[in-house]
């Protein structure tokens, strides 16, 4: 018992952050209505590792992912972690002596994507959930399915192409680029052709959820990626099926 609260106790530090940031910690499980607890994921790792090590590196990782979201992100509806922390937890022990190494590398990359898409950079872009949810990895994919399919969501190489395009919008809104154009700063870039107000973005995400159309479960510890269906069109055609408004 004490040795499964020395593995928990960095967890619960996780779900007060949350909580301090009064955080309604909203889950896209059709199942659930809130996420996971940080705790909850705390013992799924234990369940596959009791090096304390890594653990503690995990939970350092996460606290640093967490603080990006908050910091970038403030305005995020869903907070689904389950998925993640698992792929994070299994690269790290593939990785074997270089896990915490791994990790930290990680943590860093986040950290950067954070803050080259959120709302504290030019680009202002006004949820995570396009990344946490696959919806870029399943575009990217599709992009070169034929050496892009094995490779997954959290993986280092799919972070360092989210680091280096999000380099590149910047450059293109500094040169004055007609897609990406400057914008002020109360406003929050939208590529789509829909509104993304958060009722709206919550109407259209728990639609697509209940009809399996969300391309990483990020609910699920055990999820299946899927990139193999055109998840951008879908999302378009069933926010006109919703009466989403349009992005004006």
């Amino acid at each position: 018992m004490k040795q499964n609260r020395k593995i928990t106790d960095p967890f619960r530090l996780l779900d007060e952050i949350l909580a301090q940031h009064t955080v309604s910690c909203l889950s896209l499980n059709p199942h659930k209505t809130f996420t996971t607890s940080f705790v909850e994921l705390g013992s799924s790792i234990a369940e596959k590792t009791c090096d304390i090590q890594l653990i503690n590196s995990l939970s350092n990782t996460l606290e640093r992912m967490l603080g990006a979201m908050l910091h970038n992100f403030p305005e995020n509806i869903f907070w689904d972690f389950d998925f993640i922390v698992s792929s994070m937890l299994r690269q790290a022990l593939v990785a074997k002596d270089g896990a915490v190494s791994f990790l930290e590398s990680f943590g860093d990359k986040i950290v950067s994507l954070m803050g080259l898409f959120g709302k504290q950079s030019e680009i202002r872009f006004r949820y995570v959930h396009d990344f946490i949810f696959g919806f870029d990895w399943a575009k990217w994919v599709q992009n070169e399915a034929q050496t892009r399919a094995v490779i997954e969501p959290f993986s280092l190489t799919f972070l360092d192409y989210l680091i280096s395009k999000g380099k590149k919008i910047i450059q293109l809104i500094r040169v004055g680029d007609a897609r990406y154009h400057q914008l002020s700063e109360k406003c929050y870039r939208n590529p789509f052709c829909f509104s993304r107000e958060p009722e709206d973005e919550y109407r259209l995400l728990t639609y697509l959820a209940t009809q399996q159309l969300i391309p990483v479960a990020a609910w699920n510890w055990n999820a299946q990626p899927l990139w193999n269906k055109p998840f951008h069109e879908l999302r378009e055609q069933i926010s006109l099926k919703l009466n989403i408004p349009k992005n004006s």
